[in-house]
């Protein structure tokens, strides 16, 4: 399996690349929190502006926030390509944030806590219980989280990865989510694309899968958290 840490801070641009592929997000962020009205929001875990650069429009202000400086500074140039000057960066752990409390009006994350809570991480539950305090710090009253992670790539249907099912649950169980599922398919150009992306950030399982199946479209599936608070 590529390592991901890696690729974030090295190659962020063949990542972007790959996830200009999915459908954009707004509407499904809307339908939870309607982004009418000025909001002061925050991207946590940011990446290549994923999220940021669908969200800044409209927005009162936006803090993207990732690890990972490669990232951001992609994020950075698509909101100054945009000419929005409604945004700040900076680079920040999940379980940390550089934020004032009570100075946001909508947090979102897209695959990105994950990487601190899922069961092969020691200490997960700590991680995950440090992540959503910090969230509810930076959060006003009547504000809303919106989290996003992977339900399964290559599949039509949700398929959690075992690893990941856990912290899935307390989201739900302790933490009080609310959640659905959407599908988040891979429209690659051609073939040789979609075998060179997948082979990139899956690995050489998916990717010769993606060849055998002739996969122009790479099915993948998402799972969508939320909590007011």
């Amino acid at each position: 399996m590529p390592n991901h840490e890696k690729i974030y801070d090295q190659e962020a641009s063949q990542y972007h690349e790959l996830i200009a592929r999915q459908p954009e997000l707004r509407g499904i962020i809307e339908e939870i929190r309607p982004l009418d009205g000025g909001l002061d929001i925050v991207d946590m875990g940011a990446g290549t502006g994923r999220l940021t650069t669908v969200l800044a429009p409209g927005a009162k202000s936006i803090v993207a926030l990732d690890a990972a400086e490669a990232m951001l500074k992609i994020t950075a140039e698509r909101l100054q390509e945009r000419g929005l000057t409604n945004w700040t960066t900076q680079a920040a752990d999940n379980r940390k944030l550089p934020l004032p409390d009570r100075s946001a009006d909508l947090i979102v994350s897209g695959w990105s806590i994950c990487y601190l809570t899922n069961s092969n991480v020691p200490e997960w539950e700590h991680n995950l219980e440090g992540i959503i305090g910090e969230i509810k710090r930076v959060l006003r009253p009547g504000g809303t989280v919106v989290i996003l992670e992977t339900l399964g790539t290559g599949h039509e249907t949700p398929s959690a990865p075992d690893f990941l099912q856990p912290y899935y649950a307390r989201l739900v169980n302790t933490y009080g989510f609310s959640h659905r599922w959407i599908r988040m398919d891979y429209s690659f150009d051609d073939l040789s694309q979609a075998e060179r992306l997948a082979r990139f950030f899956f690995g050489d399982e998916l990717a010769d899968e993606v060849i055998r199946q002739q996969l122009v479209t790479l099915p993948e599936c998402a799972g969508v958290w939320w909590l007011q608070v």
